[in-house]
């Protein structure tokens, strides 16, 4: 290869931005449709979880970048919350409901909200659809389209407001027991099911008006997904609000799971789920339509390689036939041998370059994620440049990287692994962390206790949730708990590799 041309590649080279928002357009190009995508397209999935950085929000994007096919199969995309920017919800939290009832009406009311408008963009104003939109008008509840969602969750919540807590009318207006609104309102909307007499004066419930929607939609021959994601971004200031809201969230999708021609499509962060579901929830064992986004090690290979071949400088000036290395994992097990060293760090014993950079890259879990090998192979990309700028020689044959240069970039992973994830997401968790800093990266209940001044009861229960956030992997061995900080947070906090001296060493 002629001198130049490598620097000049590396200089060029990228995989990708590793937060989704941010390259919307080039996910098409790395997306390989899957058996677990056609169930997701197929509508056959309602509820997609994963862990943070797993690719949820990219098949979130995935689906909305796909309006028009879904159009062409009439089936109507209706985003429940900003995909960027300030969150639709964000409001709640100076205000929070009060109830789970109120979360549950808030929920319903907005998707109504949301149907209303969408009718009227499509034209559904067959009989159904014109019910709908006379309830929706009469209490100001249908937006138009330059409505932002902020806005029409504000007037869904000041209407639910008013219905559940007639008290916070102005002085002077008089209100009707039955419904708790305004007198004179008609076609008023409740949160129950209507008595007879109720029907006769104009009360419908929630629970009505979307089987009336469900109903237009029947006639119409159109189906609606309710797309549902950054509820992490939401609620991230309140864990209690959080988990009231998401709670009522699948009280609500199992109301409107009768009305099949409305669908709810949820993207949660497992870490999320487990605290919603921590202490108990019934409606948890009734969900079906859901799957976890897993990957493994064929699969990160895969994804590192379509996002290096999606760089044309690399793909012509290694002569690279991207057809020819797509459809064939050897050939993808060749090329990833080309261009990357064999070896981190060398030794009978030590392990393959892919299987370092799963290892230095997985958190207690074990498990690795898109969004952290991506920053971390752009931070590779970044080192390698700075070093063939200063002089240095370049890599031997068709390798692009030294293996310096995976080393020296892993502390910029480190450090956003500790600070920007869990510093930032768990602060409650940040001084714990921080009285490990310089430590051993092993410890047992007794050391940790020492080193929080905390019983070892309070630190075993401490201990745990640093598991469940991923800083710690529990370990048992010779009947001693142990838990062991993986090597993705080591450096940042500059933590020693071995045990403290009170471990049994008998493994």
């Amino acid at each position: 290869m002629d001198a130049g041309i490598k620097k000049d590649s590396l200089r060029k080279l990228s995989f990708g931005n590793q937060v989704a928002e941010e390259e919307r357009e080039a996910l098409k190009g790395y997306f390989v449709k899957t058996q677990a995508w056609d169930r997701i397209n197929n509508g056959e999935i309602d509820i997609i979880y994963g862990p943070k950085g797993a690719g949820k929000s990219a098949l979130y994007f995935l689906i909305q970048e796909s309006v028009s096919d879904f159009f062409d199969r009439r089936v109507l995309l209706i985003p429940a919350e900003n995909p960027q920017g300030a969150p639709a919800f964000r409001d709640l939290e100076t205000n929070p409901p009060t109830s789970e009832r109120e979360f549950i009406a808030i929920w319903k009311l907005y998707f109504l909200s949301l149907l209303g408008r969408t009718f009227d963009e499509y034209g559904i104003d067959n009989q159904f659809g014109q019910e709908l939109r006379s309830a929706l008008v009469t209490h100001k509840l249908l937006p138009d389209k330059r409505t932002g969602l902020g806005s029409v969750l504000a007037s869904v919540r000041r209407y639910i407001s008013i219905a559940l807590k007639p008290e916070s009318l102005e002085t002077g207006l008089k209100v009707e027991p039955n419904s708790g609104l305004p007198t004179g309102v008609t076609a008023k909307i409740v949160f129950r099911e209507p008595a007879i007499d109720e029907h006769a004066d104009g009360y419908q419930s929630i629970d009505e008006l979307l089987a009336l929607a469900s109903s237009a939609l029947e006639a119409a021959a159109y189906d609606v997904w309710f797309t549902i994601d950054r509820l992490d971004v939401a609620f991230n200031d309140s864990s209690e609000l959080e988990k009231n809201a998401i709670r009522a969230l699948f009280r609500a999708y199992r109301d409107m799971r009768s009305h099949t021609r409305i669908s709810l499509k949820i993207f949660l962060r497992t870490d999320i789920w487990k605290r919603v579901t921590e202490e108990g929830f019934s409606e948890a064992t009734h969900l079906s339509r859901d799957m976890h986004i897993k990957w493994n090690k064929q699969s990160l290979q895969n994804l590192i390689l379509r996002r290096l071949l999606s760089n044309a400088d690399l793909v012509r000036n290694f002569d690279i036939d991207q057809n020819e290395i797509l459809n064939s994992s050897s050939k993808q097990d060749e090329l990833f041998a080309r261009l990357f060293p064999e070896q981190v760090e060398l030794g009978e014993k030590q392990s393959t370059t892919l299987d370092w950079l799963l290892k230095r890259t997985a958190d207690g879990s074990k498990e690795s994620q898109p969004r952290d090998i991506i920053l971390f192979l752009n931070k590779v990309c970044e080192v390698q440049s700075q070093r063939l700028e200063r002089g240095e020689d370049e890599p031997p044959d068709d390798l692009l990287f030294d293996r310096a240069s995976f080393k020296e970039a892993l502390p910029a992973l480190s450090e956003y692994r500790v600070s920007r994830v869990l510093f930032a997401e768990y602060a409650e968790l940040r001084s714990y962390i921080e009285a490990l800093r310089e430590d051993k990266t092993e410890q047992n209940v007794a050391s940790l206790a020492r080193r929080w001044k905390t019983t070892e009861e309070e630190s075993l229960r401490i201990a745990r949730k640093l598991r469940d956030v991923g800083f710690f992997e529990e370990r048992t061995s010779a009947g001693e708990t142990t838990f062991w900080v993986p090597f993705v947070y080591r450096p940042y906090l500059a933590m020693v590799q071995g045990k403290v001296d009170d471990i049994n060493s008998s493994d």
